[in-house]
């Protein structure tokens, strides 16, 4: 049979003619790359393949921004909490700070720009009562209140770019490859340079097909700490895109000024994690119109030339929101993420307006992965699996790699692997895509982002795992891949607009007082009368970690009474709580062995049961971590946690299925072993049966009618079948 081709984006560079032949007929490639650090032979391009070109439209262009350092890219910062001991003190505000990658900003004057807090009493110093030493980078507050805590919001320039500095040093670049310096759009040198050097680029190079963007303008919030490691990161950050000129033109532009303390919030930095405030909220929606409006010149310049205009979701994407209601302005052909799993895979997938997405997949082709007695096999393998459960909903359209395609072609077991991946993907693709899956419930998201954060919610760096957000995540990860249509709300839409009607389950999962719980929103009454009148009237509602949370008129879950459960913080212990006896059997635990190796994560602790409705389904040291409760028609559901993993993908789809009302579809389509699962495409009358895991799996599969049949499946192995 001939092998199929396509679809799949390969990595080169210089010297690597003959390889990158070989492995663009073994992994069918139609694209070639270059990478950060990479550039391709003129050889190269002239394989039968569409050139992507890397470009940086704010970075790598020293010769220029060396002659207009008032136009470098800056961010305000915090400095560390220092206590006063008498009335005199001096702050070494850069202290902890790297001072390869920022310097302070005295162009602008201190006193109008910086703000120094007293945080013990929540008051702004008057600029009159501090003075700034510039050669030892110190401020000194001559009428401190001894023994309060004090900060420092400063401007600083970004004299290194965060991406370029990680790669530099990740890969040992040294003294040869210089510092990239960013530079600002808002900036009148740095705007038409941007244009001028765009406009160059394209005729210089006429093999190329693809102008891949990475991104355009602002970057990530990233900031490195005195030992050149990542003091702070915010995949969502605007902090980036700051300067005295962007905060004049939001004044204008929105009617009133931002203070610095509307960025460094309390050196949080309104990470995605915050509740936020409106004058956050106002400032993403103004760098995301001006990025916009900005954008599209470029995009436009690109197809001037009759090129495409591609933009790497990553490094300088603030302001390019994609589920935001300015993306659509800029006019791209395409957008490319890197994959980290299942939810970062529907990230990418299901962004509108773009004619392709593509997914850049893991592991990227660098030393700290492909070096001499490590297996980049076994993360590529974890990668893929886990990212096929949300091809199998939604395939992006594209493939691909990134890094020194010469470190991977030393693999030959990971070479081999790949070409694997390639062909399962092609074949996914020519079924998926275009053809509605089998959708078993409609499940929407809530949380103060809503539909601006589509599939973005608990990430800290992308989909790095952290301590506080895996419990969470896992609600996400499950989505991904599950047989249900995923819609992310915001409180606002319900106050405004009510639940969708077509919505079967509410899913509210969080810490308290963050933006996924939703803090201080749950004292609304038109927000909780509302999902209590959809949940009376036959509505689902599933809580996870510490749902509807905020000490409010004796309640804490402000959604107790249809969850079934509150937390004792402390206030109510002279109230008893009777209710402990565990079901004997239910629904939403019928496939777990014993409900006491649950894994809930993190967990939660000191959740008690209101009253004798509440159905217990795990009970422990005290505490509730999976219950179920009546409420009017529909029921509500609460964990405490809920990892990614195949036994709670089996736990949290019953939930949602119980919560629902809808336990007699749940096996429509259907595996009795929660390692396969089954995704169905009535409109092309086939079905395919997946094994998740790297071991022979054995099943009972229940079909569209559930009639079952037996099966066995070998490691990874898809299984396509006609209805």
């Amino acid at each position: 049979m001939e092998k199929k081709k396509g679809r799949v984006t390969l990595p080169s560079e210089n010297n690597f003619l003959a390889e990158t032949k070989e492995l663009l007929e073994r992994w069918g490639a139609d694209a070639i790359r270059d990478s950060d650090g990479t550039k391709l032979d003129e050889a190269v391009k002239d394989l039968d393949a569409k050139i992507y070109t890397t470009y940086f439209v704010a970075r790598n262009h020293n010769d220029f921004i060396e002659e207009h350092m008032e136009e470098v890219q800056q961010l305000y910062l915090m400095s560390q909490f220092n206590t006063a001991t008498s009335t005199e003190l001096t702050i070494d505000f850069m202290k902890g700070y790297f001072t390869e990658q920022i310097t302070p900003d005295y162009r602008h004057d201190p006193k109008v720009w910086w703000e120094v807090i007293d945080r013990t009493a929540a008051t702004v110093v008057d600029s009159q009562s501090w003075e700034i030493d510039q050669n030892k980078h110190t401020l000194t507050i001559k009428a401190a209140e001894p023994f309060h805590e004090y900060t420092v919001s400063f401007l600083v320039y970004k004299i290194w770019d965060p991406t370029q500095m990680y790669n530099h040093i990740t890969n040992n670049w040294g003294d040869s490859v210089p510092h990239d310096i960013p530079f600002d759009v808002r900036q009148p040198h740095s705007n038409k340079y941007m244009a001028d050097t765009l406009r160059a680029f394209c005729e210089n190079n006429p093999k190329t097909d693809v102008v891949r963007f990475t991104t355009f303008f602002y970057h990530f919030t990233l900031v490195f700490n005195d030992l050149a490691k990542e003091k702070f990161v915010d995949w969502f950050g605007y902090g980036a895109s700051v300067s005295p000129a962007a905060f004049q033109a939001f004044e204008a532009e929105k009617g009133y000024r931002l203070r610095p303390e509307d960025i460094v919030d309390q050196g949080y930095y309104n990470t995605a994690f915050r509740v936020p405030t409106k004058a956050y909220l106002d400032y993403v929606d103004f760098i995301s119109r001006f990025v916009a409006k900005e954008a599209k010149k470029l995009v436009d310049i690109v197809h001037e030339y009759g090129k495409e205009a591609m933009m790497f979701l990553g490094d300088n994407w603030i302001g390019t929101e994609p589920y935001g209601k300015y993306f659509q302005e800029i006019g791209l052909d395409a957008v490319v993420g890197s994959v980290g799993g299942g939810a970062t895979l529907r990230m990418i997938a299901d962004i509108p307006h773009v004619k392709y997405t593509e997914g850049r997949f893991l592991p990227y082709f660098f030393p700290d992965t492909f070096y001499e007695g490590n297996d980049p096999t076994i993360e590529a393998i974890e990668n893929w699996t886990t990212a096929r459960r949300a091809l199998m909903r939604n395939p992006v359209d594209r493939i691909g790699y990134g890094g020194y395609l010469s470190l991977a072609y030393k693999f030959p077991k990971f070479v081999d692997y790949i070409e694997q991946v390639t062909d399962e993907f092609r074949t996914i693709y020519d079924v998926v895509k275009g053809s509605k899956p089998y959708t078993g419930l409609k499940v929407a998201v809530l949380n103060a982002w809503g539909k601006l954060r589509s599939w973005q919610t608990h990430m800290v760096a992308h989909a790095l795992p952290y301590k506080q957000i895996y419990s969470y995540l896992g609600t996400l990860e499950i989505l991904s891949g599950a047989a249900v249509e995923v819609v992310f709300i915001s409180f606002e839409d319900v106050i405004n607009e009510g639940v969708p009607t077509d919505v079967d389950v509410i899913i509210n999962a969080g810490d308290a007082e963050t933006a996924f719980s939703g803090g201080e929103h749950w004292k609304n009454p038109a927000l909780v009368a509302a999902i209590r009148q959809f949940v009376y009237q036959g509505g689902g509602f599933v809580g996870v970690g510490e749902p509807t949370a905020y000490q409010h008129q004796g309640r804490y879950f402000q959604l107790a009474d249809v969850l079934g459960v509150d937390k004792e913080r402390g206030f109510a212990l002279s109230t008893d709580k009777y209710y402990t006896q565990v079901v004997d059997h239910h629904f939403i635990t019928a496939d777990v062995a014993d409900p006491n190796q649950l894994d809930f994560g993190e967990s939660m602790h000191n959740i008690y049961a209101l009253d004798e409705k509440t159905e217990i389904l795990q009970y422990a040291n005290g505490e509730i971590h999976l219950s179920a409760h009546p409420y009017g028609q529909g029921r509500g559901v609460y964990l405490a946690g809920i990892p990614y993993s195949a036994e709670n993908t089996r736990l949290f789809m019953r939930a949602l299925y119980y919560a629902a009302n809808k336990e007699a579809a749940f096996m429509t389509w259907q595996s009795s072993n929660i390692h396969i699962e089954v995704h169905a495409y009535p409109e092309k009358g086939v079905y395919a049966l997946v094994n998740n895991t790297n071991t022979i799996q054995p099943a009972t599969i229940y079909d569209g009618q559930q009639k079952e049949q037996q099966v066995t499946l070998e490691p990874n192995e898809i299984r396509w079948k006609t209805i």
